[in-house]
């Protein structure tokens, strides 16, 4: 199958990539400042492609700019004659502090990437999809994508989103053949704390006292998790991605709980909410 993922230099996005190059796929990783920052990554990639049968291709692409995206699947459609088969939307940023300490600017640009960004992807691939009546897309969401908790309420919020978006969207698109999963990843030692949105208005903080200092505690707790023997694998979230792609067309779960450690409550609230959610789509007279 031919693969477009986002956010493919590093973390979830670099293994999913060379998982499914392995496996066979034809894998289009995409990634902003691909000649610049990111430079080190993609040369490593492309690397990759060379000893793996040339199934990677480097492709820039920024999720936040919509001339970025539209040229990156325009040029993506045309080596593939169309036939774009899945789309994983993993490009993300976390973040975390108490709300009142972010700018409107600041959580406008978190969104940016994490909400706005998998939309216009979407809206760039969907086309291509909808005209083979065939297609995958999986949106990658987080535990507390479910579950708000203290000082990570602007990060859960995105995720909200994604799964709010993802959600509607499966059943929009299913009688045209296109089947649309989540992924809920837990916390996992990669990449994406180094990069994330923190407060800069420390004084706003000042008043909040403990709870101020949870993203530091968080950080320390997972720091001593990650290293131990019991240390999250991120490759399986990348294992899971391939997982859905492997599943036959129909087949495959709206949500997928990637957490072997805290994943059980998540777990636990999606088996029991989609019978909710019918009895409300029901009432909505949409049964």
């Amino acid at each position: 199958m031919n693969v477009v993922v986002t956010g493919s230099n590093s973390g979830f996005g670099r293994r999913i990539v060379e998982t499914l190059a392995k496996a066979g796929h034809t894998v289009f990783a995409t990634m902003r400042d691909a000649g610049g920052r990111n430079a080190k990554a993609a040369q490593e990639l492309k690397a990759f492609s060379a000893a793996n049968a040339n199934r990677v291709h480097v492709v820039e692409l920024d999720v936040t700019g919509d001339a970025s995206v539209a040229k990156a699947i325009e040029s993506i459609a045309k080596q593939t004659n169309g036939a774009i088969d899945v789309l994983v939307n993993n490009a993300g940023r976390f973040s975390a502090g108490v709300q009142e300490a972010f700018t409107i600017e600041e959580i406008k640009g978190l969104f940016e990437t994490n909400v706005f960004g998998p939309l216009r992807v979407n809206r760039a691939v969907l086309p291509h999809m909808r005209k083979r009546r065939s297609g995958l897309i999986v949106n990658t969401s987080s535990v507390v994508g479910r579950f708000a908790l203290p000082t990570l309420g602007t990060y859960a919020a995105s995720k909200y989103a994604v799964e709010a978006l993802s959600e509607a969207q499966r059943d929009e698109l299913k009688g045209l053949g296109i089947d649309v999963s989540i992924i809920e990843p837990g916390a996992f030692p990669t990449e994406v704390g180094n990069k994330g949105l923190y407060i800069s208005d420390t004084s706003r903080a000042g008043d909040y006292g403990d709870v101020a200092s949870i993203p530091q505690k968080l950080g320390e707790g997972l720091d001593q998790l990650f290293s131990s023997p019991s240390a999250p694998n991120p490759q399986d979230v990348a294992d899971a991605v391939k997982k859905l792609i492997d599943t036959p067309a129909g087949q495959r779960p709206l949500r997928v709980v990637v957490d072997k450690l805290t994943g059980d409550p998540l777990r636990a609230l999606n088996e029991v909410y989609p019978q909710h959610r019918q009895a409300l789509a029901a009432a909505f007279g949409m049964a």
